[in-house]
């Protein structure tokens, strides 16, 4: 294993000529992000990208009773998203995709499905950032060390993983960032996502916006929250897919985070992937 202290270190290699992707980025339509997908395109320009995927968070239909509108667009927005996008391609000397970040529940299969067929999405992101229970939906790193809740999740997120529609997993860590510590329960349910995704063949994604969110104290030490060291270390005994992405909020993070995902990589001697088509 790494020295810990290399953990806490700013990673961007600001001398990589190398121009690499990024299929994780959002914009101001879902309300907690900056720029528009051109924004996104300058700054990847400048930055150093091959490609870059577009993948603000799926909107919800108010009819699904979603509780979480203050953080993504609404359905009337979508077209706003689209031909934001669809202009930001005329700008950009490399592929530009169109993409949603979606959540799973399997009442809504029918709704991720339709962004594809109905609005022509490239790709879907699996983001696994909450635990439906009953009528609620956590966000996963707030429920702590509540043992039920985050087996529920690990069973949302394998089913979701066995469903067909997305194309990556985003931060398959993510909860680690409320739970810190690495224990037979958190190594369990990783094992469980990690063993989903080989089966299927889906990538998982390095998130840089993690690296960006820096350390916690864990009871192996400093970690990021996530990418969390542990899991990737049993990531790399396997032959799962890995991808490298920014999670960008704003345009400045667009590439420089996928770097600093790429260098977290390194550590393990992953053969990351660089492109989900």
């Amino acid at each position: 294993m790494s020295d810990n202290n290399e953990q806490t270190q700013i990673l961007t290699d600001e001398n990589s000529l190398c121009k690499i992707p990024n299929f994780h980025t959002h914009t101001k339509l879902c309300r907690h992000a900056e720029g528009m997908p051109s924004d996104y395109v300058k700054a990847a320009k400048e930055q150093g990208a091959s490609m870059l995927g577009m993948s603000d968070h799926c909107p919800y239909p108010e009819s699904m009773g979603y509780n979480w509108d203050n953080v993504r667009m609404k359905v009337s927005e979508i077209e706003t998203y689209i031909q934001a996008v669809n202009q930001a391609k005329k700008e950009a000397p490399f592929n530009v995709y169109l993409g949603f970040e979606c959540e799973y529940d399997k009442n809504f299969a029918f709704w991720y499905k339709e962004l594809k067929e109905k609005y022509g999405a490239d790709y879907l992101v699996l983001g696994p950032h909450w635990c439906v229970d009953g009528t609620e939906r956590i966000y996963i790193p707030e429920i702590k060390h509540d043992l039920r809740l985050l087996h529920k999740y690990a069973d949302q997120t394998v089913e979701a993983i066995g469903s067909g529609l997305y194309d990556f997993v985003a931060h398959p860590d993510l909860f680690m960032m409320g739970w810190h510590d690495w224990d037979k329960e958190t190594e369990s349910v990783l094992k469980a996502i990690l063993d989903a995704a080989v089966d299927k063949g889906i990538p998982l994604e390095i998130n840089g916006l993690g690296i960006k969110r820096g350390i916690v104290d864990a009871n192996v030490g400093p970690r990021y929250g996530y990418p969390y060291h542990e899991f990737w270390e049993m990531v790399a005994e396997t032959d799962a897919k890995v991808i490298c992405n920014s999670d960008a909020h704003n345009p400045e993070d667009v590439i420089v985070c996928a770097r600093n995902s790429r260098k977290f990589a390194s550590h393990f001697g992953f053969k990351v992937i660089d492109t989900v088509f």
